[in-house]
């Protein structure tokens, strides 16, 4: 440990060495969580000082700053009340962006998970526009999730009032916005956004296929709002007609199509590359509390990225989860059951702390406003990012939205003895989320006895909402209560998907299943090393030992239940332990499909926001499958839905060339002669803590060569941060030598050319580089081309350190859902890794690494 020289004197630092070790040991030696625990969550400064070595600490953290809040009000909670709910992950879990920014004086960040922006329809000019981008910046700088839709959006070919005549239509503005998402995501930042467009809008078709060109829109997820007059007209194999400005009874533009014809491309496109994910509008609307309020800002414009917050503009959400898990007593046991008055008071608990949370987010946005105010920008310049967080801050104050949700259940009907999917399963998990719906609208009524409810509170307007409908008829002296005392927040309840804190938690992730019970992972081994044991040799002649890995709660199963947890098991008898435990056919390959539909369907009309949920169907699975998990999920109540086929992502191109055999394979043959002039995007990147920076030239948006170096030492190349795309020129030098020189716009619109790129790098850097461009320009894949530079074995560390630099550059132009060979996920093992922005993602279990 050191004294950290940053802060106060009695606050220790740790290195990241420590706090993983330290961690590895808080988790029982689950050295996964322990590295997602310190990289995600430990309180931390600029300069890496790492001031919580366990998530102990971060856990009093987060008390300390709630029961602050709760002194302000009667009956608080005190630290110790508090720490014992959030303690161990046990039960309570708040997540991501609470769970970073509760307590943390070196952030200034939000703490909400998810935001909404747009123009509610009303503009679609370019200053309209620009102004969205700029906000969905802003808002992601300050480690917000943004969704926006993009309906407003005159159609292709319309008419409009400046130099163009006629508008280009949605595609180059989905292309914008998921470029800047892409450029916040630098420097360890994430930018995560939704683009949503309706149905009836007439560029839907191109909203829904621009993602299936390679290399576009890779910086954002896209929905297609479906109306149920679509829908109806896809059963009924009628027409349908799209209008501009949609659905309206004057349009300026309308045409008629096949609805089936349009659904053919949905399902077809979604059944290609996993998108369009599908979002049922008409029962997201008729289902929201908070559009009963739509004439007093509250419409609900679009969503999230993972979709399980439907928003109106300017509104945010903040998330918890709660651990079903810890509310089975005796599990695996025949004397297992869930403990519903535990489970009942600690929801109430929860609504509660989600409520104090808003009070703190408060807080926070306050920061933000007197930061931006402090700024030395001119106040034109400011002016945009402060009223967007006023209006945040208006919208969090008078609605007072709450995300509160669960994780772990998968595990909990396993520890009941219950098998997933089944009908018995489907009416015990709804008899769950029916309990948690009535006893957090329960708190959030007595919060707005001990509180006041939240401002525009009028159960008028809420009469004849269906959702408000099943509480009364669930428990009428709750509804008699509310419509008295009214209710402290507008929308309290939706389940998000909980990739990193299920690995904290060690249980399942959301409402999936596991994924699998019993898995093999792989560690690198020096096989010169006397201790080593070698179960595999790859491709490149690293050595490797295997070993099994035992999601967490079956190996409880197994220790409860007496089965040896250190014996070396064969794959036959894996197979056998399995098929005699609570896991056996409910794991995520054999839950059936249309079973995880109805479950999503029926768990819906109890939760009032929405549910993040992939439906993952096998490589070999037909349209007509997709076809009919769609048609079955709108006709279940589902609001949204996803289906993933296994592999549909790879290689995914679309040309408008006559085909060949090495396009279709995915592999491109480049032209022997070099073009003078190539376009070219600028990567930055660092290695440790030295800067670096890499030009990349393509041709067909696909990289032919790349230049790559530190990017502001004295040797090297010093360019402004704004500028992230020019062009690569090759020229003569005046030895008549080749010169390859940068030219890029700056900021006033001047050309500027940065001359000899090959002469500002290290001569070793550029002899590797020249190695890997011959491989580009002859066409491998990209990610073979990554693959090989891993492989380099090179000596000079700094070598090593260019090598990671250069892959991790190329790793941005794989296709999304390119699969990896010969990795296996490092949590559950699985071998389903694809690319995802040049991370790798599990398919299975949701991991993302990004190196």
């Amino acid at each position: 440990m050191k004294q950290s020289k940053k802060t106060n004197s009695k606050q220790v630092s740790y290195t990241s060495e420590q706090a993983i070790e330290a961690s590895t040991v808080y988790f029982n030696g689950d050295a996964l969580a322990a590295s997602v625990f310190v990289n995600k969550y430990a309180l931390k400064n600029s300069q890496g000082d790492i001031f919580e070595d366990t998530p102990d600490k971060m856990h009093r953290r987060i008390a300390k700053e709630i029961a602050r809040i709760e002194k302000k009000y009667s009956n608080s909670l005190s630290e110790n009340d508090i720490y014992d709910l959030i303690d161990k992950f046990r039960y309570l879990i708040p997540q991501g962006s609470p769970m970073t920014g509760i307590g943390n004086p070196y952030q200034i960040a939000s703490l909400s998970n998810c935001f909404v922006i747009g123009n509610n329809g009303e503009s679609d000019s370019y200053g309209g526009i620009m102004k969205i981008d700029q906000e969905q910046v802003q808002l992601m700088k300050r480690r917000g999730g943004v969704g926006h839709d993009l309906s407003h959006i005159r159609p292709k070919g319309a008419e409009v009032k400046n130099s163009a005549l006629t508008s280009t239509g949605l595609v180059p503005f989905m292309q914008r916005y998921s470029n800047s998402t892409r450029e916040v995501a630098q420097d360890g930042r994430r930018g995560a956004l939704m683009l949503s467009v309706s149905v009836n809008h007439p560029d839907s078709e191109d909203f829904i296929d621009a993602k299936l060109q390679a290399g576009q829109i890779t910086g954002a997820n896209v929905s297609l709002r479906i109306d149920d007059s679509f829908m109806k007209a896809v059963r009924d194999k009628q027409q349908y007609t799209q209008k501009y400005p949609i659905f309206s009874s004057k349009p300026l533009f309308s045409k008629q199509i096949q609805a089936n014809d349009l659904w053919g491309k949905i399902v077809h496109n979604a059944w290609k590359s996993a998108e369009p994910g599908i979002l049922f509008w008409d029962t997201i609307i008729n289902e929201s509390i908070p559009d009963c309020y739509a004439d007093l800002g509250y419409k609900t414009i679009s969503t999230n990225p993972c979709g399980e917050i439907p928003l109106c503009a300017y509104d945010s959400c903040r998330l918890l989860a709660i651990n079903l898990f810890s509310y089975v007593v005796n599990p695996f046991t025949s004397n297992a059951y869930f403990d519903f008055d535990l489970f009942k008071k600690h929801v109430e608990l929860a609504q509660r702390l989600m409520d104090d949370i808003i009070d703190l987010e408060l807080e926070k946005i306050e920061i933000i406003l007197d930061k931006i105010n402090q700024d030395p920008e001119d106040d034109s310049v400011k002016k945009i990012e402060k009223e967007l967080w006023i209006q945040i801050y208006n919208k969090a104050k008078q609605g007072r939205r709450t995300g509160l949700g669960i994780t772990a259940e998968g595990d909990m009907l396993a520890a009941l003895g219950i098998q997933y999917g089944s009908s018995q399963g489907i009416d015990f998990c709804v008899e769950v989320h029916k309990t948690l719906a009535l006893s957090a609208y329960r708190s959030s009524v007595e919060l707005a006895k001990q509180r006041g409810a939240f401002t525009i509170y009028d159960s008028d307007r809420e009469k004849n909402n269906p959702f408000i409908l099943r509480i009364k008829q669930a428990d009428a002296q709750l509804y008699k209560d509310m419509i008295e005392n009214g209710r402290r927040n507008i929308a309290l309840l939706t389940i998000a998907p909980t990739g990193s804190t299920s690995l904290m938690s060690q249980t399942t992730s959301g409402i999936e299943p596991v994924f699998m019970p019993v898995y093999k992972r792989r560690r690198k081994v020096n096989p010169n090393d006397k201790q080593a044991t070698v179960d595999f040799v790859d491709e490149i002649g690293d050595s490797w030992q295997e070993y099994i890995v035992f999601h967490h709660r079956f190996k409880q199963w197994m220790q409860i239940n007496g089965y040896d947890t250190q014996k070396n098991y064969t794959q036959e008898q894996i197979n056998q332990l399995i098929s005699v435990s609570p896991y056996a056919k409910a794991c995520s390959n054999d839950i059936d499909w249309l079973s995880k539909v109805e479950m999503q369907g029926a768990i819906q009309k109890w939760v009032d926001h929405s549910i993040s949920v992939t439906i993952n169907i096998p490589n070999h699975a037909t349209e007509q499958l997709v076809d009919q998990l769609y048609m079955r999920a709108w006709e279940v109540g589902c609001k949204g839905v996803t289906v993933y086929r296994d592999g549909s992502r790879s290689g995914v191109l679309i040309s408008t060339e006559s085909k060949d055999s090495s396009k279709e394979s995915g592999q491109l043959s480049f032209s022997t002669k070099r073009p003078q002039v190539l376009e070219c995007d600028i990567v930055r990147f660092q290695n440790n803590k030295e800067k670096w920076i890499a030009f990349i030239g393509k041709i067909d948006n696909r990289p032919y060569e790349i230049f790559t170096g530190l990017a502001d030492d004295e040797d090297g190349i010093l360019l402004p941060r704004g500028i992230n795309e020019g062009f690569i020129i090759k020229n003569k030098d005046e030895q008549g030598n080749s010169r390859y020189d940068f030219q890029f716009t700056n900021k006033r619109g001047y050309k500027t050319t940065i001359e000899g790129l090959s002469y500002r790098f290290n001569p070793e850097y550029w002899n590797y580089a020249k190695l890997i461009s011959s491989t580009l320009r002859h066409g491998m894949k990209i990610e073979k081309v990554v693959e090989l530079i891993n492989s380099l074995q090179l000596d000079s560390e700094s070598i090593n350190t260019w090598k990671n630099g250069v892959s991790r550059a190329l790793k941005k132009f794989v296709p999304d859902g390119t699969h990896v060979k010969g990795q296996q996920c490092d949590n559950c093992g699985s071998t389903s890794l694809v690319y995802q922005e040049g991370c790798l993602i599990c398919k299975d279990c949701g991991l993302s690494k990004c190196s």
